[in-house]
């Protein structure tokens, strides 16, 4: 009896789905060597969003909503009209881009302890979705094809142009409204 016990366990493990926690798809950047200094970032280029415990967002010190949050980061990073409060680019030569300006641009997100974990995720979808509209947007002017079908070099290329620029600070406590 046992062991036909054992063999009901067994199928029932081998053809069984087991839900896997999803995840978010992020390239973190290599380490920085030991002996180098951290990067001097002017505060001009940096875009800090901010979640409290009561899932309200932030916005470089103002209140916002997150139906505003991808337009507001894509306008920070692309800077189009090269405002002196936006972040600063650098003219940068590209393989297959030819000189193009690269924002020093990042965005700083900031999460409270008791930040829900959906409006997590939804922070998170709205600023990557802000950077893939961008290198969508580059694709299309430059190659006449979105970003998801450019080959390897071409998709390199735009991803140099408009980089992952999203640093995550370790969760506090920001406080309520």
């Amino acid at each position: 009896m046992s062991d036909i016990s054992f063999l009901l366990l067994a199928f029932f493990l081998m053809v069984s789905n087991i839900n896997s926690d999803m995840g978010i798809a992020r390239k973190l950047p290599p380490p920085l060597p030991e002996d180098a200094e951290a990067p001097d970032v002017h505060e001009r280029n940096i875009f800090v969003v901010m979640v409290n415990k009561d899932d309200r967002l932030l916005f470089n010190t103002e209140y916002g909503r997150i139906e505003d949050l991808k337009d507001r980061a894509k306008e920070f990073l692309g800077n189009p009209n090269n405002l002196s409060h936006m972040p600063e680019k650098t003219p940068t030569q590209i393989d297959l881009l030819g000189t193009y300006d690269v924002s020093k641009g990042v965005i700083s997100l900031r999460n409270d302890r008791g930040t829900s974990y959906d409006m997590y995720l939804q922070v998170q979808n709205e600023l990557t979705a802000a950077i893939t509209e961008m290198r969508d947007e580059l694709a299309t002017a430059r190659f006449g094809k979105h970003y998801a079908d450019l080959s390897e070099p071409q998709r390199k290329a735009v991803e140099t142009a408009i980089p992952m620029a999203i640093s995550e600070a370790e969760p506090t406590k920001i406080g309520g409204k």
